[in-house]
């Protein structure tokens, strides 16, 4: 007899609904799964006859045959096993399987026959949702994040044996209704106060620009100058996100299986921080099983590269495409995967391996190739990317106390008030504006924009270095509540740029 059950797979951070078809035919016993179906997929076999055994039904003694359709399709994971051990049960006939028509079944099942949760659950909700489902059945603790699919019934399911009697009309399972958890906003944010910083007026205007319009900033400078301080405190600086981008967050990090199982959502913006020592894959998303990578897990939020040429050449480079385009593309034989990764980006580097280089007063002890190897992992094209580029000076306690310098909470509310601005007048960031933008319609004047070109002139600067200055400069205004973009405004953003390499 033939049964079909509906479950989904994930494809990138977007789930595929995915059709389980099941075939129970007379000939010698085993269980065959077919249809481009992981390592985990196939280990479904073992789990799911342990668990049809221990939950009190018969394991067929025939041939069972599962078709994950589309065939064509990469099945990953384990969210498969209750729609397989599900129409296993209607094609032996232990269950009718008219209640299987319209409802998706998700989740990971153990060996006694309890429900596991899976990764992801918000992106195959949804999946099956585009399906035409009118209910899914997803373990207890996906229930929250499932929920938050509109247009779709929740039912969570704590044991196999609790599906089937739902199915059967014996039992029915409560539906979840929908109640949004966001984490306690006024939980505190594990980021250093800009009170603490001594001195370096100039780095922590260049932050509040950078923050204020989501541009990319990079800081270098000797060790202990407080680069990685000042870079830290931008997670308390970040305005938050809007309700549809919170929704979106939460999808990527549900998927990565990094979201927060106390809140469905959170309106803080992502503030992801990688090692150095971190993989190409693991940076922008892929590997075997394709999956997003922090670039990704830092979308609508900021990526900080501590320390960042200590980090691999090809993998700062494939950050190119991201900062530009702000998606990820993993090209494979099988199929083309596009993964979210609108980011700011924020770096720190030494001006030399011993960091030393330039500064008064210290002398460099690195060799000439030494210094310029280490530099040149940061490439022209990667370094022509960055917004701001502020070089900082040691600070001593001549300049300035700790309890002189204005507090994060003052900084981000004049941050909050130019976001607000730009998304009243662009609906983005300014960092996102394309470059017809930077016209008359977004305030800049006549002045504003020879004074651009003149520039450009004058420093042989490329269109994607003007373009970018003209960003920063819009943001200037904002900060300062102006409508117009000054030439003053477009010659402080100028300034920022990044320079050429010292040698």
């Amino acid at each position: 007899m033939l049964a079909n059950a509906l479950s989904a797979s994930i494809m990138g951070v977007d789930g595929m609904p995915v059709r389980v078809e099941v075939d129970v035919a007379f000939g010698l016993p085993g269980l065959t799964i077919v249809g481009l179906a992981g390592s985990a997929v196939l280990e479904a076999r073992e789990r799911v006859r342990a668990a049809l055994r221990n939950s009190g039904f018969e394991v067929p003694s025939r041939r069972i045959t599962v078709n994950l359709a589309p065939a064509g399709l990469p099945k990953e994971g384990t969210g498969h096993d209750l729609a397989i051990a599900t129409a296993i049960l209607v094609a032996s006939n232990q269950l009718d399987g008219s209640g299987l028509a319209r409802t998706a079944l998700i989740g990971e099942l153990a060996l006694d026959g309890s429900l596991r949760p899976v990764p992801g659950a918000m992106a195959l909700v949804a999946a099956a949702a585009g399906a035409g489902i009118a209910q899914a059945i997803v373990p207890a603790e996906n229930a929250a994040e499932s929920a938050m699919v509109g247009g779709v019934t929740i039912r969570p399911a704590a044991r196999l044996g609790q599906v089937v009697r739902h199915l059967a009309g014996v039992e029915t399972l409560r539906a979840h209704r929908a109640n949004p958890q966001r984490a306690d906003p006024d939980a505190p944010i594990d980021a250093p106060d800009l009170v603490s910083v001594i001195g370096q007026r100039v780095a922590r205007r260049a932050l509040e620009i950078a923050v204020a319009g989501r541009h990319n900033l990079a800081l270098t400078g000797p060790p202990g100058v407080g680069k990685t301080l000042l870079a830290r405190a931008a997670a308390a600086l970040l305005p938050p996100l809007t309700e549809v981008e919170a929704a979106e967050v939460s999808r990527i990090h549900s998927v990565a299986g990094v979201a927060d199982a106390r809140a469905t959502t959170s309106l803080r913006r992502p503030f992801r921080v990688p090692h150095h020592t971190i993989s190409t894959q693991a940076l922008v998303g892929g590997g075997p099983r394709i999956r997003p990578g922090e670039a990704s897990l830092a979308h609508r939020g900021a990526l900080l590269l501590d320390e960042a040429l200590q980090f691999r050449s090809d993998a700062l480079d494939a950050l190119r495409g991201p900062i530009d385009a702000g998606i990820v593309t993993i090209a494979r034989v099988d199929g083309v995967v596009a993964l979210p990764a609108r980011f700011m980006l924020l770096a720190t580097y030494n001006p030399c391996p011993c960091g030393w280089f330039g500064i008064t007063g210290r002398d460099c002890n690195c060799e000439d190739g030494v210094r310029r190897r280490y530099q040149a992992r940061l490439s022209g094209p990667m370094r022509d990317r960055l917004d701001l580029v502020v070089p900082l000076e040691s600070a001593t306690s001549g300049h300035g106390a700790p309890g002189a310098a204005e507090a994060s909470a003052r900084v981000a509310e004049r941050i909050a008030a130019a976001d607000a601005v730009q998304r009243r007048r662009a609906g983005a960031p300014n960092a996102e504006l394309s470059p017809d933008r930077i016209s008359r319609s977004a305030g800049f004047g006549p002045d504003a924009l020879a004074t651009l070109e003149a520039r450009g002139r004058q420093l042989g600067l490329s269109l994607r270095r003007l373009h970018r200055a003209g960003r920063v400069a819009r943001t200037i205004a904002d900060l300062d509540g102006r409508d117009a973009v000054s030439t003053q405004d477009v010659d402080e953003a100028i300034a920022f740029r990044p320079k050429e390499l010292a040698s």
